[in-house]
């Protein structure tokens, strides 16, 4: 297992599921961790993410902030750059989703999509084109959705869908000082973000389109986010479909 120490990771969202175990496991290859998270309600999985950091040897800041304003992003990486001296490699996890049909979507939950989905994913990438030290990495979480024709999903499949744009620009962008971008795009996750948004009837639906009839595990993500950052630092500008044969294109 190839170790990182001497980096040091922003990770949006990394307090708890996926974003809280890309935390934990980078952690334990020697990298330290700004571990961002949103809400009051997620600050006791901020600190036991932290402490799990700690325990593995690494330093690790909590910060919490709304990054759907730009400024908040660069407090964050400013945050992360006083603790650890610099910042090498950028995880943003940040997502929300909303199974809802058009016609009864309304003008506050299209901004609300756009804005967590594809503004902070923006200023995200820009603030870490900025802020990276040289060989940094870029990594964004993104859905497989993207390639699936269905229903129900047109702003969360939408607002994320900027983002494969945004990481090919930045990777032709960014590329000449050796930072790679990337985009994952998981199939449908076995957190607690999916099950609000489905029927039982649908969730056995989505399980049977992978194999093991089994949906995506955070575990089945975390190992690709760390391969991207380490070994398969020549990927660059792509959007991974990892989701055990869900969708392809």
């Amino acid at each position: 297992m190839t170790r990182f120490e001497g980096r040091s990771a922003v990770v949006a969202g990394g307090a708890k599921n996926l974003g809280g175990l890309i935390s934990t496991s980078l952690a334990g290859r020697g990298v330290d961790i700004a571990v961002h998270y949103n809400s009051d309600s997620t600050e006791p999985d901020a600190d036991r993410t932290v402490a799990a950091i700690e325990a593995a040897g690494a330093r690790a800041i909590k910060f919490q902030a709304d990054l759907t304003e730009p400024a908040n992003v660069v407090r964050l990486f400013d945050a992360a750059a006083d603790a650890f001296g610099g910042v090498d490699i950028a995880v943003n996890t940040v997502g929300k989703v909303l199974r809802k049909p058009i016609v009864e979507t309304t003008e506050a939950e299209y901004d609300a999509m756009f804005d967590i989905n594809a503004k902070a994913a923006y200023f995200f990438i820009q603030e870490a084109g900025k802020r990276l030290n040289d060989n940094g990495r870029i990594v964004t979480l993104v859905t497989s959705l993207l390639a699936a024709f269905t229903d129900g999903y047109s702003t969360y499949a939408g607002a994320k869908s900027p983002v494969e744009h945004f990481t090919r620009a930045a990777a032709k962008e960014f590329g000449d000082r050796g930072i790679s971008v990337n985009s994952v795009a998981p199939g449908p996750m076995d957190t607690a973000f999916f099950y609000p948004q489905e029927t039982p009837e649908r969730v056995e639906f989505h399980k049977s389109q992978a194999m093991g009839n089994q949906l995506t595990r955070i575990e089945d993500i975390a190992p690709l986010v760390e391969f991207l950052i380490g070994d398969g630092w020549w990927i660059n500008g792509q959007t991974i479909f990892a989701n055990g044969g869900y969708t392809t294109r």
